[in-house]
């Protein structure tokens, strides 16, 4: 498929430009058998006779002309007249055809390919403008998937690059780099849309993070089936934020503060498997020294279903166990060093 793409681009940067090309060959071969025929010169001079013919230049004929050679040489002039006549139409039209807005489109799509680990977001409406502003205050790469022509020119101003196409299409998908990015969020205002957004991705990258919006509780289980990573309700959210604010404003300004800070929080899932874990298994974390090592803070872990907050220093190390870890970009690399191979995956939460 992508060879069938390579060519059917090909043959769109090259079809406006094969008339003129054809039309200019045909006068110079002609011109130059015309000349080898009735003056009898080598094919090189017949060449340079045609060239600077056309092109006006006026260096002066190879050598004298035979009545039969003026003749060819007038043809040769209205040949290139109608040549250039037919270039210049094409190029006038080539604006009102859209040929430079889609040879625009294709050197983005060719830079898209050079992107590794970026975040693709599928919509660009109230939502996903905020997803997208605290990615790029967190200089992740992203690339925004929009159909809608205004929120297109939005999201170019704020700096953002951007794909004008559907994104429940697996061509859309695969041009934003799904096969390359880190994760995938689908905020498209239609819970079928996402829907839609999610199978294809899942279809064709089955191992990439997906987040998804869903409107309602029935949208969010459909989502999680179709193999959604994350399902995020915005009104289910807004609505724990705001009763957050009245209950815990603590708890909420100290979020507000991470946002804003250099310090994220990283999931730590460890591997099921004890062979991995030898380094690790049934000792504590005041055994295993982690905080002090490494400088991050392991804030919970999560072991068959139970949460354990704030853990103590007794606490000891299990396989298939979730660490929640609080610290800087320097701290949690160590961390994650420490860990070495029993660490199954990492999943980052922004700070």
């Amino acid at each position: 498929m992508r060879r069938r793409r390579a060519r059917g681009q090909l043959k769109l940067i090259t079809a406006p430009w094969r008339g003129p090309v054809s039309a200019l060959s045909a006068v110079i071969i002609a011109g130059a058998l015309g000349y080898r025929i009735t003056e009898g010169w080598d094919w090189g001079d017949c060449l340079w006779m045609v060239l600077i013919t056309i092109s006006t230049i006026g260096f002066g004929e190879v050598a004298p002309l035979s009545p039969q050679g003026r003749l060819v040489t007038v043809l040769i002039v209205v040949g290139g007249l109608v040549v250039v006549q037919l270039a210049i139409q094409r190029i006038l039209g080539l604006k009102e055809s859209g040929y430079f807005r889609r040879l625009r489109e294709l050197r983005f799509l060719r830079m898209l390919e050079g992107l590794q680990d970026h975040v693709i977001l599928c919509g660009y409406g109230r939502i996903g403008q905020e997803i997208a502003a605290q990615l790029q205050r967190d200089a992740v790469p992203l690339v925004v998937i929009e159909t809608d022509p205004e929120r297109k020119a939005v999201a170019d101003e704020n700096g953002f690059w951007v794909l004008q196409a559907d994104a429940t299409l697996d061509e859309t998908l695969l041009d934003a780099g799904l096969e390359r990015c880190c994760s995938l969020v689908a905020a498209l205002p239609s819970d079928a849309s996402n829907l839609y957004v999610i199978l294809s991705a899942k279809d064709l990258r089955p191992d990439c993070r997906l987040i998804a919006r869903a409107n309602s509780d029935e949208a969010a289980s459909k989502l999680r089936l179709a193999g959604a990573t994350v399902v995020v309700s915005p009104y289910v959210a807004g609505g724990r934020v705001m009763a957050a604010s009245a209950l815990r404003p603590l708890a909420l300004n100290f979020m507000d503060l991470l946002a804003g800070s250099d310090y994220e929080i990283e999931e730590f899932q460890l591997s099921q498997n004890p062979l991995l874990l030898k380094e690790i298994d049934v000792k504590s974390l005041s055994e295993l020294e982690l905080g002090r090592r490494s400088g991050a803070m392991v804030l919970a872990i999560r072991d068959n279903g139970r949460l354990i907050a704030n853990p103590g220093g007794a606490t000891q190390m299990a396989a298939g166990q979730l660490l929640i870890v609080l610290g800087s970009k320097t701290q949690l690399s160590i961390f994650q060093r420490l860990l070495g191979e029993a660490v199954d995956t990492i999943e980052s939460m922004p700070g």
